[in-house]
């Protein structure tokens, strides 16, 4: 697999994340402790003193409210589970020059430390991996071939799982890939991108001519 040029300006997030998740998360605590007062009111008019009447059936049962955005777990990456749970070791993959720098163990896939960790609020989590290579054989991700909408994939981390089911499986050619918006782009609903080496291979070009990029959806906040 040919290594991955990503443009300067998909490097790192939008400025703009860090304020909006703070806003979010603000925004959610005050919903939620306003609820929660809500729920301990008494109906009716106010009574004071120790002799007014009471009974079970005038407290108001309490709410079970979702979660804040404050209580949502984010993590890195360090162990990708794929459809008939095969399992490879996730390392962070930085980029040089705008080029991603995949692990060269086939059996390693990296996780771009300029994207979303698993359970952000925002930004995809992008992992890729060689599908094979001349001299250790099929790679890890030649399983990515095989995977279709539908399909739940894992992500684990510093005792943290999230789960996330396919959405979409596309080969972009890979002068595409930099500018496609699905895939790199870090604003919009959080989401986890995969992305391998697929098409025809051109030995004079140094290797495939497209990308296979699958995207998926989280299952839920990790846990």
């Amino acid at each position: 697999m040919t290594r991955l040029a990503l443009q300067s300006r998909t490097r790192r997030r939008t400025g703009s994340r860090p304020g909006l998740r703070r806003f979010v998360v603000s925004l959610t605590c005050v919903l939620a402790f306003v609820c929660g007062c809500s729920a301990q009111a008494m109906p009716g008019g106010s009574t004071s003193g120790d002799d007014a009447p009471r009974s079970e059936s005038s407290v108001a049962p309490a709410r079970q409210g979702k979660p804040a955005a404050s209580q949502q777990i984010e993590f890195t990456p360090e162990q990708l589970t794929l459809p008939g749970k095969a399992t490879a070791e996730v390392l962070p993959a930085s980029t040089v020059d705008g080029v991603l720098k995949v692990p060269e163990n086939v059996d390693h896939v990296g996780w771009w430390d300029g994207s979303a960790r698993a359970g952000e609020l925002f930004g995809a989590t992008v992992i890729a991996g060689h599908v094979d290579s001349a001299t250790e054989g099929i790679g890890f991700f030649a399983r990515l071939l095989r995977v279709k909408v539908g399909d739940t994939i894992m992500l684990q981390g510093d005792a943290h799982r999230l789960k996330y089911r396919v959405t979409s499986v596309r080969k972009v050619a890979k002068k595409a890939l930099a500018t496609d918006g699905q895939a790199l782009r870090q604003t919009g609903p959080h989401r986890l991108v995969l992305i391998t080496c697929t098409g025809n291979f051109h030995r004079d070009r140094g290797g495939y001519d497209s990308n296979l990029v699958v995207v998926a959806k989280p299952l839920g906040l990790a846990r």
